[in-house]
């Protein structure tokens, strides 16, 4: 081959590397920046005097005082909302019949909005669920609550194709009524009646949850991801070296060996849920490790899953250290076991490291194989004794849970987005983490 011809080649696939780089980050970032962007508002938003309120009624934060003096002043500007409701409902009686019948179902709606917008109405007995204990606590659920107030949706179909969503105003219906002042001042004193601020939340990653995540945080599935993975490792990690050193040092090629690779790499291969089933199947209802559902058995099930990863990482980290250094450790007398365990391993700790935090990753994100050993989709933070037997909430499997099956999707977004952003930065610290390890430690073992 000509000199001119190889370098042409070089270049081309050194750009064609460069553009799949390229491509594959610009990938991340498409796809990893909204989920990012999106759940820092778990974090990061303008709270109103409800959140406030919510937080030292049920966590036992803030100061007392100021929030108590907050809702006094709050108080006495909603006043004039609750004056309007109350006369309406006096007046109703002495409309005509038909008017009467029009306006009382409008009227339920807009008192209903109220109490979701600013929780309930003075004097009222309280409502048994947490989530009616108050208003909005965030500014932007509370800008679409209002809206359902000032507004009656309906349906336009008179164009072609499916209907379009249409808000029609509810003032002019009310019209001439003790209710028509409500609507401009609620339109136009809304951060006067709910006061909002912009508050930084770090206790998101570890506050429980109340009522299905409509306040609170995620702490009770950011402990249990860290139980299954940390789990999952101290399981797997000892197993995958002992059948790496096997395989590299000791076994020797033959039919056998060559069936237990293809069956290694066969189990890499294995879907998940089969994983998930195989737990159930094996270590609760056969070796009964846990009456139902635990940590444990979460742990093994995720174990057996990176295992194979952890074997093929740990086998090549191996096969890379150079053949002189256990010569040189059997030369001076050392002992086949004490020349791996003091030569071959702490020079192969790099990319033993880098396999095992890699699949600690993999463990933290695994949905299938947990849904059957570990997961609820509700319940308290387990403490550590506690996870011989007790099932634990996990980011995977109760990020889908609360996207799919939650009564009120739509009421907690930020908590979805946030459990999303939360459990890609703990995959993402994994990785790096694993990258930082393996350059420090190579960087000790040359210097």
């Amino acid at each position: 081959m000509r000199m001119s011809t190889r370098k042409l080649l070089d270049r081309a696939f050194t750009w064609g590397a460069c553009l799949a780089v390229g491509l594959m980050a610009l990938f991340l970032v498409l796809v990893l920046a909204p989920i990012l962007v999106r759940g820092a508002g778990a974090y990061v938003f303008r709270a109103t005097t409800e959140y406030r309120r919510m937080m030292l009624d049920q966590f036992g934060r803030g100061d007392e005082a100021q929030i108590q003096a907050e809702r006094a002043a709050v108080a006495e500007a909603r006043r004039p909302l609750y004056e309007a409701l109350d006369a309406f409902e006096r007046s109703l009686p002495d409309l005509p019949a038909a008017r009467r019948k029009e306006l009382k179902p409008a009227f339920q709606e807009v008192r209903e909005g109220l109490r979701l917008l600013l929780g309930p109405e003075p004097g009222e007995p309280l409502p048994a669920l947490t989530r009616r204990l108050y208003g909005q606590t965030r500014w932007d659920r509370a800008q679409e609550k209002v809206r359902n107030v000032l507004c009656e949706e309906t349906w336009d179909y008179s164009g072609e194709g499916e209907g379009v969503r249409v808000w029609v105003p509810r003032a002019p219906k009310f019209a001439g009524t003790a209710l028509e002042p409500l609507f401009p001042l609620l339109e136009r004193d809304l951060e006067g009646l709910l006061r909002p601020r912009l508050t930084f939340y770090p206790r998101f990653l570890t506050d429980k949850s109340l009522d299905i995540h409509f306040f609170g945080g995620i702490g009770a599935e950011v402990a249990g991801t860290v139980y299954l993975a940390l789990g999952a490792m101290l399981i797997a990690v000892p197993l995958g070296i002992v059948a790496a050193v096997y395989f590299q040092e000791y076994a020797r090629e033959g039919a056998v060996i060559t069936l237990l690779r293809s069956c290694v790499n066969t189990l890499a291969g294995v879907p998940s849920v089969v994983f998930g089933l195989f737990g159930l199947a094996f270590f609760i209802n056969t070796l009964h490790v846990s009456p139902g559902k635990s940590v444990l058995a979460g742990s093994l099930t995720l174990a057996l899953l990176v295992l194979p990863t952890v074997i093929r990482a740990s086998e090549e980290a191996i096969a890379a250290v150079p053949r002189a250094y256990k010569e040189a450790a059997l030369a001076l007398g050392a002992g086949q076991w004490r020349t791996i365990l003091t030569v071959i391993l702490p020079a192969a700790l790099p990319g033993i490291l880098t396999g095992t935090v890699i699949s600690m990753g993999r463990a933290a994100g695994e949905t299938a194989p947990i849904i059957f050993t570990a997961a609820v989709s509700y319940g308290a933070l387990v403490r550590p004794s506690e996870v011989l037997s007790q099932a634990t909430p996990a980011l995977s499997w109760n990020l889908y849970n609360i996207c799919t099956e939650h009564e009120a999707v739509d009421e907690i977004r930020h908590v979805q987005y946030g459990m999303a952003a939360t459990l890609v930065l703990i995959v993402l610290t994994l990785n790096l983490t694993a990258i930082l390890i393996r350059a420090r430690v190579a960087k000790r073992l040359k210097g």
